[in-house]
């Protein structure tokens, strides 16, 4: 078994993602075709921004024809689909500021890796932006941008190959061991190669931390607004049983007086209750 850093940590998927020869096949194999890039961009951004929101890319790459971004995401955001919506759109609209027509010279393709996951998710989920023929059901092959939504937790035996390597993989990583036996492909092994733990640098290390951290915090708020909002709730129940009771032995006060004849203004003024009340008492 070999130690590794686990791929949920942004600083270690973008340590060997970042490598244009894994960028590259890992693109090949889930997208189809071979981008020609020298380089891969992290923590990308557009200035000015889009759409009045700084969208950042973790991974990001373009060649004369395709711009890739691939983000990873450990936290599962309530808004997960459309927020990366909206990070591709904005890698559309980006280019359109300064284009002749609305046709953008690149084809935007995004790749969001969701290492936590939910029952909701599935293995590869994908948006393609290409009209379809309502009547055949046939793409009219006009429109070639597309988003895939990666989730390793659903990985299934019907997980097209070669994306279910590259799934799996990230999937081994989250325990920090890997056996580097189960994989075959080149790329993968290089992605091992450059996540072992007795390679990682001082930098990497203290990110991850930072990581971490981060995360232990916002899981610490979640559950401490939990508990408040419980807390919150249990005292306003208590208060209104409380209330409600109250507001019962005054009626059956208020019913033995009625009974004994007292007038419904001297009750009133006893029990505190309203006259509407007292007029509804059988």
């Amino acid at each position: 078994m070999q130690q590794v850093a686990s791929l949920r940590y942004g600083v270690i998927f973008k340590k060997a993602f970042c490598d244009v020869e894994v960028f590259t096949a890992f693109v090949r194999d889930f997208l189809g075709f071979t981008l020609e890039i020298d380089k891969v961009e992290t923590e990308k951004s557009f200035d000015p921004p889009i759409g009045g929101v700084d969208s950042r890319f973790d991974l990001y790459a373009e060649d004369k024809k395709n711009r890739v971004i691939v983000d990873i995401q450990h936290r599962r955001y309530k808004d997960y689909y459309d927020r990366f919506l909206h990070y591709h759109c904005a890698a559309l609209l980006e280019q359109i500021s300064n284009a002749k027509s609305y046709s953008p010279a690149l084809t935007v393709f995004t790749i969001v890796v969701l290492t936590s996951g939910t029952k909701e998710d599935c293995a590869i989920a994908e948006i393609n932006f290409d009209p379809v023929d309502i009547e055949t059901n046939q793409r009219l092959n006009r429109i070639h941008h597309r988003i895939l939504y990666l989730s390793p937790k659903q990985i299934t035996d019907k997980t097209r190959e070669p994306c279910r390597e590259w799934l799996l993989m990230i999937q081994d990583s989250l325990d920090e061991q890997i056996d580097e036996s189960a994989y075959h492909k080149s790329e993968i092994l290089k992605v091992l190669n450059l996540i072992k733990t007795d390679g990682l640098t001082p930098q990497d290390r203290a990110r991850m931390k930072d990581e971490y951290s981060l995360e232990e915090l916002m899981l610490k708020e979640k559950t401490e607004e939990f508990h408040v909002g419980v807390k919150v709730g249990i005292e306003k129940g208590i208060q209104l049983g409380v209330e409600q009771g109250v507001e019962r032995r005054n009626l059956e006060i208020a019913k033995h007086l009625k009974a004994q004849g007292m007038s419904l203004e001297m009750i009133a003024q006893i029990t505190g209750l309203t006259h509407e009340q007292l007029n509804n008492l059988e």
